[in-house]
């Protein structure tokens, strides 16, 4: 059946083994995402940090989440990702990497910057905080959009991250107005709350009657909505921007608006080690599902599995989850 068009930055993430004040000293709150220049990535090398470099970025991540749960079985066509990248060694590793994962690659190259990179500091208590340097990503424009892919997927799915600059945005709408005239449902993800705060009131003006499905942990769409709490007040602010409303709740689980009843599904209890890609993995989880044809309920019961078994491990690794502990649910 049809699958996903995910549409994101695509990033050469580095993780580190950050001691708990570096971030406080680059000028970041601790778990934060931040937009930086190429010499603040400089300042996180010289610190000589033990660092991990693997192909990222919230879409991606999601996107191959979603091969990995397929595993090449075919219950799904492959999920198709749009990014753009530089002409250099990155980029080319960065297409490789979702081709071997099972993801069809619609990147588009760009020539004079390079390949994206986010810095990702993790601290002894789990929590990461990104510095992140767009560099081609910023790059994409409207004609970079594959048309027909859009419109031969079941979803198109949007992170907040499009919004960095004008042609990103331009990209992202003119997609999802090609999804939505196809018949096809749109997802957005605001992705952090530096997104919410920074491109609001673009969003507020966009999402409502555009979007089918809104992802956001509790923080994010607090600023979205401009509804400091409690949980049942944010969800009931959301409504308005789509029929359905994910809030990804951290260990407690997530909180589900759909029909204009609150659907809460308890996490799994698990060690964290790192929360990178917590939420990338729930989107890979809740869509799978959506396109087993599964409830909602039983959606969120395999996004909250692999989201908790993500968090056990160090980056975004899917090779090292239980893939049939998270099917038992589907």
């Amino acid at each position: 059946m049809p699958s996903v068009f995910i549409m994101c930055n695509p990033l050469a993430d580095i993780l580190f083994k950050s001691p708990a004040e570096l971030p406080g000293e680059l000028g970041a709150s601790p778990g934060s995402m931040n937009l930086v220049d190429s010499g603040v990535i400089d300042k996180i090398l010289a610190h000589g940090l033990t660092g991990r470099r693997v192909p990222g970025g919230s879409g991606a991540n999601t996107a191959r989440g979603l091969a990995w749960l397929d595993n090449g079985e075919g219950r799904i066509q492959k999920p198709a990702f749009l990014g753009s990248v530089g002409d250099d060694s990155e980029g080319r590793a960065f297409e490789e990497l979702l081709s071997q994962a099972g993801v069809e690659s619609h990147l588009a190259v760009k020539r004079g910057e390079p390949t994206g990179v986010s810095a990702i500091l993790v601290s002894p208590d789990h929590e990461r905080t990104m510095f992140t340097s767009l560099g081609a990503c910023r790059l994409l424009d409207a004609e970079d959009v594959p048309l027909d892919a859009v419109k031969n997927s079941a979803y198109i799915h949007i992170t907040g991250y499009n919004w960095d600059t004008p042609n990103q945005e331009e990209a992202a709408k003119k997609a999802a107005a090609a999804a939505k005239k196809a018949g096809k449902k749109v997802s957005f993800d605001v992705a952090d709350p530096f997104v919410a705060q920074r491109y609001g009131d673009s969003f507020r003006k966009w999402g409502p009657g555009n979007l089918d499905l809104l992802f956001a942990n509790q923080e994010e769409l607090a600023a979205l909505t401009r509804t400091p709490g409690p949980e049942e007040d944010i969800l009931k602010a959301a409504e308005e921007f789509a029929p359905l409303v994910i809030m990804k709740t951290g260990k407690k689980g997530c909180a589900i608006l759909f029909s204009g009843k609150v659907l809460r599904v308890p996490g799994e209890k698990v060690s964290a080690v790192d929360t990178t890609a917590a939420g990338d993995s729930f989107a890979a989880g809740f869509f799978f599902g959506l396109l087993l044809g599964k409830d909602i309920e039983t959606c969120a019961k395999a996004a909250n599995r692999i989201a908790s078994q993500m968090v056990t491990v160090e980056g975004c690794d899917y090779s090292r989850l239980e893939r049939e502990k998270i099917l038992q649910l589907l």
